[in-house]
């Protein structure tokens, strides 16, 4: 349990979860909850006994109600829809039963406790058009202590304080907040501590549906790069897809060919490094793979990464008529490519006899202009393919929340146990859609602008991961915890300006949590 005492300043809750109000009658608690909420998200008791009973005060229709109130609660949960229970909260039998049905749909459960001015409560229920009984209130004033132990006791992911004067200031529901504030990074005995180095940040182009259409493109994108460049993002990526995959779009969107494409961005910029995240294993003939990559790398100046994946669009692969193997032959191709490339890439002209191909002269000229091309292995298979990112790889992306992570790279340095190497010549990288506002009342606005029309803002939010910049510095800051080194983003609003307020969460997090991850650039 985490409490939060009631300082001044914005109150921050993960989206979704259920606040269960807690404190007497007439301390204010349904005003603050209209103030903070949206109709829809609060689920009072009384409005409820009005509907099942002859009034919102009808007692005898209290089991009704709460029936009902368990049911609204239980759906809302289902669906992930951020609930307000407003009722007395009082009773530790209730509030188990609530906490229980938060955890059984994944949901965090906070209590909000209302601070108690005796006086005031019975002063706001006298004035009240039907107060409660004096009798009833008293009864629950001389409880009121031994009600804030329990609840202190009790197993909430989070605890408030409400103090009437809303000192506290206003409550956000950030779908980037920690879902569940108990839960901490597990420590982990296999991990290895690896030396301090700085946070690295990338910036992935997953979309083309530019102003002016096809015809603007390059100068759209060479406005994004230059940009991205000049406010420290270390990398850029692109998808390596023929067609526009389902999670970003229709089919028939604008989509790139991706080496053609960082080619394009080589010419355009000095710095930034350029990859794919990552390229199917299935779409291109491995030593013609091998050729391009190192083209761009000359062109480039020492700038490509080699991202590489076991695809996974069967639709795509129908489309264009590539045969989709099945996943055991595609995961040996991964292998057998992560261990000719660098071959073809190196001196001389070896054989290469692979599981799914043989090459008989790894030759390629002009060779990469960096001693060694980054190769980096999509994917977070546990058994498969972070064992071929310990044997082969020199960073890995995965996905999720930071405890998925934090699980993930500990497989990935049991893998490096495993075969002798060094945790620390592997990078790890995370990708993740973000959208960033200024406050929190400018990220609400983006929200709404960004937002599909039949989406609601709240599910809209968790699926582009949206917050404030500094939400997103401390958001960086659990990921580098977690054991991420380079973090990589696609910015929903992709823009210039969405750019620079990302420049932001990277100043802010460099001078954070710059210090905390390690391992070596790809």
């Amino acid at each position: 349990m985490t409490e939060d005492t009631g300082d001044a300043g914005p109150i921050s809750l993960p989206s979704p979860c259920l606040v269960i109000l807690v404190g007497p009658a007439g301390v204010g608690k349904s005003t603050w909850a209209a103030a903070q909420f949206s109709v829809g998200q609060v689920v009072s008791t009384d409005a409820l006994r009005g509907m099942v009973g002859e009034s919102p005060h009808d007692q005898a229709a209290s089991a009704d109600a709460f029936a009902i109130v368990d049911e609204i609660v239980s759906r809302r949960l289902r669906r992930g829809l951020t609930t307000v229970i407003d009722s007395l909260g009082m009773d530790s039998t209730t509030r188990a039963r609530w906490r229980a049905m938060a955890g059984a749909a994944g949901v965090p459960c906070i209590a909000a406790v209302f601070h108690v001015v005796a006086s005031e409560v019975r002063a706001r229920n006298r004035a009240r058009p039907q107060p409660v009984p004096d009798r009833a209130v008293r009864a629950m004033l001389d409880r009121w202590p031994t009600v804030v132990a329990e609840v202190n006791a009790e197993p909430f992911d989070q605890v408030i304080t409400i103090h009437d004067d809303h000192s506290e200031g206003a409550v956000t529901v950030s779908s980037i907040a920690p879902a569940h504030p108990r839960r901490s990074l597990p420590d982990t005995t296999s991990s290895q501590r690896a030396p301090v180095r700085s946070l690295r940040f990338g910036l992935q182009i997953p979309r083309y549906e530019f102003p002016g259409g096809p015809a603007e493109s390059g100068e759209q994108l060479r406005q994004i790069a230059q940009r991205a460049e000049s406010v420290g993002f270390d990398h850029l990526w692109v998808m390596d897809h023929f067609r526009q995959i389902p999670q970003m779009g229709r089919a028939w969107d604008n989509m790139l060919e991706s080496w053609t494409t960082l080619a394009y961005l080589a010419g355009v910029t000095d710095t930034i490094r350029l990859g794919t995240l990552v390229s199917g294993i299935t779409y291109r003939n491995i030593a013609h793979l091998a050729k391009i990559v190192a083209t761009l790398d000359v062109l480039s100046r020492g700038r490509a990464i080699c991202g590489l994946g076991a695809a996974w669009f069967r639709q795509e692969h129908e489309a264009y008529g590539y045969r989709f193997p099945p996943t055991a032959e595609r995961l040996a191709m991964l292998e057998d490519a992560a261990q000719l490339l660098p071959l073809m890439w190196g001196p001389g002209m070896p054989r290469f006899e692979g599981r799914t191909i043989t090459v008989p002269e790894a030759m390629c000229y002009p060779r990469p202009l960096q001693p060694k091309v980054p190769i980096l292995i999509g994917g977070s298979g546990e058994k498969t393919t972070l064992r071929l990112v310990a044997k082969y790889a020199d960073a890995c992306n995965l996905f999720g929340d930071e405890i998925t992570v934090h699980g993930k790279v500990d497989v990935l340095h049991r893998h490096c146990a495993a075969v002798g190497r060094p945790t620390t010549e592997i990078e790890v990288t995370h990708l993740s859609t973000v959208l960033v506002g200024d406050t929190p009342a400018h990220t609400a606005q983006l929200i709404e602008s960004a937002r599909p029309p039949r989406m609601g803002a709240e599910r809209f939010a968790r699926s582009v991961n949206a917050g404030t910049v500094d939400e997103h510095i401390d958001r960086v800051g659990r990921f580098v915890d977690a054991g991420v080194d380079t973090v990589i983003v696609s910015l929903a609003d992709l823009s210039p300006e969405a750019i620079e307020r990302y420049q932001r969460v990277i100043a802010g997090a460099r001078g954070a949590h710059g210090g905390r991850s390690a391992g070596t650039q790809p």
